[in-house]
């Protein structure tokens, strides 16, 4: 259980590393602020994401959960005030990056732990 989540984590930072390689306007200094980004990101989603969710779900059910991602692009925004050397310059490029990153991380995530669930049953 451990093990997966601090593999968990490290496939996070190493999507949003990617992100910040593949979008101009998200900036990551270094793999250790990845880390420490992908925290940060992760307590903003307890404390700001889910009151919004629940706040704006009827627009997102409206939205056919397109909503969603502007949501999620906000909370990226918020976790780069938060944490030196990840910066997320304008809205639209923490849409793009938000969705980037949850397609990234499902496909690592998806790669990795098929493998370790494989790996697990030999």
């Amino acid at each position: 259980m451990l093990v997966h989540m601090i593999v968990g984590w490290f496939v996070s930072a190493l999507a949003l590393w990617l992100v910040a390689q593949i979008i101009p306007g998200i900036k990551v200094k270094d793999f250790g602020t990845a880390l420490i980004a992908t925290i940060i990101i992760a307590i903003v989603n307890v404390f700001i994401g889910w009151p919004m969710r629940f706040l704006f779900s009827p627009i997102t059910w409206l939205t056919l959960g397109l909503f969603r991602l502007v949501i999620n692009a906000f909370l990226l925004k918020v976790a780069s005030l938060f944490t030196p050397g990840f910066a997320v310059q304008g809205f639209l490029n923490a849409l793009i990056g938000s969705l980037v990153l949850t397609i990234l991380q499902a496909i690592l995530r998806a790669v990795l732990f098929s493998g370790m669930l494989a790996g697990a049953t030999l």
